[in-house]
């Protein structure tokens, strides 16, 4: 890449304007083209920082983050080492954007995120690990099924709610046939234990995850007509006439009524 190419490449995504940041973009689209991903270093390092805009301060840049992202999970294998190190970063917006990014890279990026999960001793970091698995679309995120029970009851409330959502994600994308039987227990004892949470928003995760192994036919049909008397009760429609305080856990019931 010349050193024209590399400067105006670089003036293009700082730029504030959409249609810049996208010329941008485009013209690295077609370095990659010429040069290949792996000489690419500088390339993905200009890229990357446009993950730091803030999606609230410049809507008009959200596709663009989103176009960036795409780009990037072109790259290649070798970046997934470099996203996953920055889940570390320590900015809320980056940390997001890199998450979506590792999902959309899929399958490949599940033992590293495992393994940076068990490695990092910040409990931010291992969150937003969890995040990125749940964004994953793969049958082979089974093998994080261990790691997700297992931070969903962790002390920390943070890895508990966000590992309960990834409980119905993961289920969204593994068969029935995937799971053991002792998995699938599993993960229903998990459910069952966290709907007992005191933190409302891990109650609605598990309400909701819950209705993704009914939707996704994780249940059995004693197990389905146990979920539908739980949502009954959460949202005080059974005889008992007591219902669930939290308005977000009645409203996942609600749907999870729809799958039972």
């Amino acid at each position: 890449m010349s050193d024209n190419s590399y400067k105006m490449i670089k003036s293009l995504l700082a730029s504030s304007k959409p249609e810049d940041v996208r010329r941008g973009l485009k013209l690295v689209r077609e370095e990659i083209a010429r040069e290949g991903t792996n000489e690419a270093r500088p390339l993905f390092e200009m890229v990357t920082a446009i993950f730091y805009i803030d999606p609230l301060d410049r809507p008009d840049l959200v596709p663009v983050i989103d176009e960036a992202i795409n780009l990037v999970v072109g790259f290649g294998k070798w970046i997934i080492p470099i996203l996953v190190e920055n889940l570390d970063d320590g900015d809320l917006k980056v940390q997001l954007v890199i998450s979506h990014a590792l999902g959309r890279i899929g399958a490949d990026a599940i033992k590293p995120l495992i393994n940076e999960f068990h490695i990092t001793n910040k409990l931010t970091s291992q969150a937003f690990i969890l995040y990125a698995m749940g964004k994953i679309k793969s049958h082979k995120i089974i093998q994080a099924l261990p790691l997700i029970i297992e931070a969903a009851q962790s002390s920390d409330s943070e890895l508990r709610d966000t590992a309960t959502r990834a409980i119905g994600k993961l289920v969204e994308s593994i068969q029935r046939s995937d799971l053991s039987e002792e998995q699938r227990l599993a993960l229903i004892e998990r459910l069952t234990q966290n709907l007992g949470d005191p933190n409302a928003g891990i109650r609605a995760k598990a309400v909701r995850s819950f209705g993704k192994l009914a939707k996704y036919g994780h249940l059995t049909s004693d197990e389905n007509e146990k979920l539908n008397a739980l949502c009954q009760l959460i949202l005080g429609i059974d005889e008992n006439f007591e219902w669930d305080r939290a308005y977000i856990v009645r409203k996942e019931a609600e749907e999870a009524l729809t799958y039972v």
